[in-house]
């Protein structure tokens, strides 16, 4: 057995992440900021399936809590395998020329440097350099990264492009490290995070222009995610999986 983290683990993306990982064996602790009965909800749900599970709240766009959660995973015992770096934000759609720098430097701390900090961690725990046994890190991007998300998130989009860089670069760093990193870009997935957007229901909206002509799954991106971490994927290093239903 082995620890496998998903931060942003309580809802949408993360959730369906996190059942998926304890039907594959791990250990999953479900990292959340401020919705611990969500959190909860996703450990007792694992618990009832025979799995083990713990909720570990910060927020990880804070160093000081990133390494808290961290230290805590120490005290655990088995070793961290697996990192997926799910959490992430966005606001109210908008154009470029009316974004703030307060907004801006939100979405990329909390986008960009708590992916940094998290990969940061996993890497001192899971490299051979530090006495560790190996393991794998998911970075989970957007199709925005690509597509730029005009007129209305294109803050976001370029916080998903650096995510792009982290995972290709990383990936080159710890290659002989025993660590794996690779990344999925979903495209419209049916997740609360449209509502922080303003419109709840986007991807009803736009579904009709993409090729597939439907909106995504949670579950279908765990599975990407499940895959990059297995040993099915044990020579994929760097590389990055589209979810976007053509797009």
């Amino acid at each position: 057995m082995a620890i496998a983290l998903v931060t942003g683990g309580s809802r949408g993306i993360g959730r369906a992440t996190a059942l998926l990982l304890a039907k594959a064996g791990y250990t999953v602790a479900v990292n959340y900021h401020h919705n611990i009965v969500a959190a909860n909800e996703v450990v007792n749900a694992i618990a009832s399936g025979g799995g083990r599970a713990l909720a570990l709240r910060a927020d990880i766009g804070d160093e000081a809590q990133v390494m808290a959660m961290f230290s805590a995973l120490d005290r655990e015992p088995e070793p961290l395998a697996a990192l997926v770096n799910n959490a992430g934000i966005l606001f109210a759609q908008s154009t470029l020329e009316n974004l703030s720098a307060a907004r801006i430097n939100q979405v990329l701390n909390t986008n960009v440097t708590d992916y940094f900090l998290c990969c940061r961690e996993a890497v001192r725990r899971m490299s051979f350099r530090h006495g560790g046994s190996g393991g794998a890190i998911v970075n989970v991007s957007s199709a925005a990264s690509r597509l730029g998300a005009p007129g209305e998130y294109v803050d976001y989009a370029a916080s998903k492009g650096a995510v792009d860089s982290l995972t290709r670069g990383l990936s080159l760093e710890v290659a002989a490290q025993g660590i794996r990193v690779n990344a999925v870009r979903p495209g419209l997935i049916y997740t609360d995070i449209h509502a922080s957007g303003g419109e709840p229901g986007r991807v009803d909206r736009v579904a009709a222009s993409l090729p597939m002509g439907r909106g995504g799954q949670p579950e279908e991106v765990a599975q990407a995610i499940a895959w990059l971490l297995s040993d099915g994927a044990s020579y994929v290093t760097g590389s990055f999986i589209e979810l976007a239903g053509g797009k």
